[in-house]
């Protein structure tokens, strides 16, 4: 009886055995993954069960039962959590379940850039929705509805500070608005706090349209400064500011890429050849650098300027000085065809 006992003892410890090199052997061995490695996405209250189903049907792993033990018994206390995950060649079961343990899901990038429009950052979160990248509960009108309503701010263009902002897969659309508004309140009244003495412009809101302005009109980054001097200038003896920037930002959708003598005569809001003062509002999103240096603008004693090329500009004290400059660099040296600019 006793050696029966053992026999029948030997045997199930040699299943057990064989079992238990299996489960070693399935937990060990990697999973089948491309060589580029794949993207994989735990949906929001998915059991560890149907992981494991899922998992086996799309042909990671070939026995869902082995991810069900490893995820039940081994470290049990650490939950699987929600999101997209990059799964890298060579991983295996247990590493697999480190990583959905982990929460390091994906990151992707939301970038804006220095003199965006508000309306054309409407459209990459439009199209990040379309993607599934963010929730897509509310439409661009409703969105900016409510970035309004959060922020108190009666108008969005201008308050969204340009940068890359990362987020994960099914992130909501007003929460990377409201980041980004943050960093920029944060950012400008902070910089308004360290402003030179005797400025023009009254208000952090006032600085933000300036340099809204300033950005439009150059990307070189030794000229902002200047041209925030020659609008500050113009600001303090009461001259208009005669940008065209802001014209076109008036025209909308009307713009088709030039600008005539007649759309600078259109009366707008935004028309600074025909109101005086700043606009009523910023006509893009300022980047860190253009408001510096509408805080600190160059005291030069410039009035005008106008585009030499290459994205440069020439400056000039004086309308006189300024006239040879247009006829030069705009009229190809024909003075005849010179009608007057700012």
């Amino acid at each position: 009886m006793k050696r029966w006992i053992s026999v029948l003892l030997a045997a199930l410890l040699s299943v057990a055995g064989f079992y238990a090199w299996g489960f070693a052997q399935g937990v060990s061995k990697p999973l089948n993954l491309p060589e580029k490695g794949s993207t994989y996405t735990i949906k929001s209250g998915t059991s560890v069960r149907a992981l494991a189903t899922d998992l086996s049907n799309k042909g990671l792993i070939d026995n869902p039962w082995y991810f069900e033990v490893s995820a039940r018994w081994l470290d049990p206390g650490k939950g699987i959590r929600a999101g997209e995950y990059h799964l890298e060649p060579g991983l295996t079961i247990s590493k697999l379940l480190t990583i959905f343990r982990s929460g390091h899901a994906v990151q992707h990038r939301f970038t804006v850039v220095e003199g965006t429009h508000y309306r054309q950052m409407m459209r990459q979160m439009t199209a990040m929705a379309e993607k599934g990248l963010i929730k897509a509960s509310l439409d661009a009108e409703q969105l900016t509805q409510t970035f309004t309503k959060n922020t108190g701010e009666s108008h969005p263009e201008g308050w969204i500070f340009p940068d890359t902002y990362q987020f994960t897969r099914g992130a909501k659309g007003e929460a990377l608005l409201m980041q980004a508004y943050q960093r920029m309140k944060h950012t400008l009244l902070e910089m308004w706090e360290k402003r030179a003495e005797d400025l023009p412009i009254k208000t952090p809101y006032e600085a933000l349209i300036l340099a809204s302005i300033v950005e439009k009109e150059t990307a070189v980054e030794e000229e902002r400064a200047r041209i925030a001097g020659v609008f500050t200038k113009r600001l303090r003896k009461g001259m208009r500011l005669q940008t065209d920037p802001t014209v076109i930002y008036g025209m909308g959708e009307k713009y088709k890429g030039n600008i005539t003598k007649a759309d600078l005569r259109r009366d707008t809001p935004y028309n600074t050849y025909t109101r005086n003062g700043l606009p009523p509002t910023p006509i893009a999103m300022p980047g860190r650098a253009s408001l510096e240096a509408v805080m600190h603008p160059d005291e030069t004693g410039d009035l005008f300027f106008v585009a030499s090329g290459g994205g440069r500009h020439y400056f000039s004290k004086t309308y006189k000085e300024h006239k040879k400059a247009v006829i030069k660099f705009l009229l190809k040296g024909k003075s005849s065809r010179y009608q007057g600019d700012k």
